[in-house]
């Protein structure tokens, strides 16, 4: 069996060796970056399963990273920042990271959600993989297999939480979810802001499918109570 890496991309040295201690005795490979160049670099020398970064990095922040990474790569990625406030951990979701802890934290927390990501992550990769057939809905194509999504024949690029959310929502149609649901299934934990993440990401995934020329939406508001899929 292959073994797992992690790569930590932190500025801050005393941090980055006391997570990869922590990883390290989990029994994960881990490598130390010290700027955002360093980690862009190093995703695309080798594969990693999971990203721990640092948003204030020298050279690149951990935002611009994950903008990067997310044009080729998916895999989980978790912030660990200095920055507190709600506005930073909504955007740090909504550009692409999969949890957010912030300094000073707890280790044992932060393995603990090092496996729930990886836990989740296999186990949806596992579960697209079992039902491969394409899901297909008036121009729409969804490929589980292939993680793309293609509209009259268009590619439509998504991020890998707009293409789980899409997937869910499309897999289930007419079913409604909450954003607690949705939040709870695609990112595989509690959040407490995490209707206003999710509302953020169905307003981007419906601007990509174009939704404001369809006159009937695919991607359906039930209000008070969540979204669906209109298929």
């Amino acid at each position: 069996m292959r073994e797992i890496s992690i790569l930590i991309a932190d500025d801050e040295e005393e941090i980055a060796d006391l997570v990869a201690i922590h990883l390290e005795k989990e029994g994960y490979h881990v490598i130390k970056v010290s700027d955002g160049q360093e980690a862009v670099r190093a995703v695309e020398a080798q594969v990693f399963d999971l990203l721990i970064l640092d948003i204030m990095m020298p050279k690149m922040d951990g935002y611009e990273v994950t903008r990067r990474i997310r044009e080729k790569h998916n895999m989980p990625i978790i912030f660990l920042s200095a920055k507190t406030s709600d506005f930073d951990k909504v955007q740090g979701l909504v550009i692409g990271a999969d949890d957010y802890m912030t300094k000073p934290f707890v280790p044992i927390e932060l393995v603990a959600r090092v496996n729930a990501q990886l836990r989740r992550f296999m186990k949806l990769n596992y579960s697209m993989a079992k039902q491969n057939s394409n899901l297909e809905f008036g121009g729409l194509t969804i490929s589980p297999e292939q993680r793309t999504v293609t509209l009259y024949g268009k590619n439509i690029e998504l991020t890998p939480k707009e293409f789980e959310i899409l997937y869910l929502l499309a897999s289930n149609p007419n079913k409604v979810y909450s954003a607690e649901d949705i939040f709870q299934k695609v990112w595989g934990d509690a959040y407490y802001e995490s209707a206003n993440t999710v509302m953020v990401h169905i307003r981007t995934l419906r601007k990509k499918l174009e939704e404001d020329k369809r006159k009937n939406k695919l991607i359906k508001t039930v209000w008070g109570v969540g979204y669906k899929f209109n298929g």
